[in-house]
């Protein structure tokens, strides 16, 4: 079992874990910037280091000064949360070089699906479902990858490698397109990750963005936790997800779920992951894996009962997992909101101090944020505040209730975009469910 654990990172996520650590009885570092001085984790935890300014490059990025601030508090693991350090193999293998233990997969494991062409190589052996593509990246033979592209079909989608986010990826409709669209996407990728690398792929004209939850122990053993539903975007941005996916057939569902956990065996992957595919006709299409805790893990704890943060920290302890896949329930349906920090209709970021925070209550409604009133929303960081979660025995009655829920929330002082979320769970189309990834920016006309 751990002791202590140093989190680093910030806002709701850094409160989700300090919670799991409370409950196991493990005490806590919070580490913060100056803008953060004030936030409802470090006035919780144990104990709190403040390491740089408001920047992230100085801040929360800082690996020196986070390896320093377990050295001083004498923690024995770091939780990265999601987002920053969560993701980084760097970072993980200095955490462990340094003695401590790092609260996510291996460092190797990280490098392995960080790299879209080798994460696509491991889920192609496992027997995983992928997009059809160059299997590999694109070389400087022009007339191999035109024929490559002719081959795959077109609409074509060209991928940085070390990609994420939105960036480093472009729509390619015709052959005469083709090169000049790689030129520029790879001097993107160079610009963006420090990486040129691209390959190709099958662009879907009419997918789903379907999620599955696994999570491993390390020694060979992983769990399926489920599927969610993360359709709803804008610009590569999740705004509203939900579990279990709609719509999708059983023997589907479980096909790609046996593919993904022997995948998990095949890595020995450790802690919580997340395998990403676009859905459409009833295939699965695998697109990328992330090595971390997701945004969206609420979605999962309500319908399955699993802490997947504690499961994360017991893991990282050196304990086999909680459960064997027979003890895993499905029960009911689940809505995550992203409440943000922005205006609703132009999305424009709005920190400012929070006059007034009242979070809805009620059975099924759980509020994940770090928000109180009198707390003022920094600049320097991603604006989401809050998550709403619902859960009810069916879609319709959780959906009912989010709606409840959402016109329950009141948050003063600053924009944000509950009344995106309010006219969202109203929509005619959202409601009949199974919408697909162009529907929120069809809808916003954008």
């Amino acid at each position: 079992m751990l002791e202590k654990v140093l989190i680093a990172n910030r806002g709701e996520i850094a409160l989700r874990v300090l919670r799991s650590c409370k409950e196991l009885g493990i005490k806590t570092v919070a580490v913060h910037s100056t803008a953060d001085r004030d936030l409802m984790h470090v006035r919780l935890s144990d104990e709190s280091v403040c390491i740089g300014p408001p920047s992230p490059t100085e801040s929360y990025l800082n690996t020196p000064a986070i390896i320093s601030a377990m050295e001083l508090t004498d923690a024995d693991a770091v939780h990265p949360g999601y987002g920053f350090l969560s993701e980084n193999a760097d970072f993980a293998e200095q955490v462990e070089n340094s003695g401590f233990a790092f609260i996510g997969p291996t460092a190797e494991t990280i490098r392995l699906m960080g790299d879209k062409v080798s994460a696509i190589e491991v889920m192609r052996k496992a027997g995983v479902p992928t997009v059809p593509g160059s299997n590999g990246p694109i070389d400087d033979n022009n007339e191999r990858t035109l024929s490559l592209a002719k081959e795959i079909g077109y609409p074509v989608i060209i991928k940085a490698t070390a990609g994420g986010g939105g960036r480093g990826m472009r729509v390619v409709h015709n052959e005469a397109a083709l090169l000049k669209a790689i030129f520029v996407t790879q001097a993107e990728a160079k610009s963006f990750f420090g990486n040129g690398v691209v390959y190709l792929e099958k662009f879907l004209e009419n997918p789903r963005h379907v999620e599955i939850q696994v999570i491993g122990d390390g020694k060979g053993n992983a769990l399926y936790l489920g599927d969610r539903d993360c359709s709803v975007q804008r610009r590569h941005q999740k705004i509203l997800e939900e579990a279990p996916a709609p719509g999708i057939p059983d023997k589907v569902r479980a096909k790609v779920a046996q593919t993904c956990i022997q995948a998990c065996k095949n890595m020995n992957y450790r802690g919580a992951g997340t395998l990403e595919f676009l859905y459409e006709d009833e295939a699965f299409y695998f697109i990328e894996m992330n090595t971390r805790v997701q945004v969206e893990h609420p979605v999962t704890e309500m319908i399955t009962g699993v802490d997947i943060v504690k499961e994360q920290l017991l893991i990282a302890g050196g304990a086999p997992l909680s459960y064997a896949q027979e003890d895993i329930h499905f029960r009911g349906h689940a809505f995550e909101c992203r409440i943000n920090a922005e205006d609703p209709v132009t999305f424009m970021p709005s920190p400012g101090k929070i006059k007034m925070f009242h979070a809805p209550g009620g059975n099924g409604v759980r509020v994940d944020s770090h928000l109180y009133s009198g707390y003022s929303v920094p600049p320097h960081y991603d604006s989401l505040i809050a998550k709403l979660i619902c859960h009810a025995n069916t879609r319709e009655a959780a959906l009912r209730r989010t709606q409840i829920a959402l016109d329950e929330m009141l948050i003063d002082g600053i924009h944000c975009n509950i009344p995106l979320h309010q006219d969202l769970v109203r929509d005619a189309e959202f409601q009949k469910g199974c919408v697909n990834i162009h529907y929120l920016e069809k809808k916003l006309g954008s």
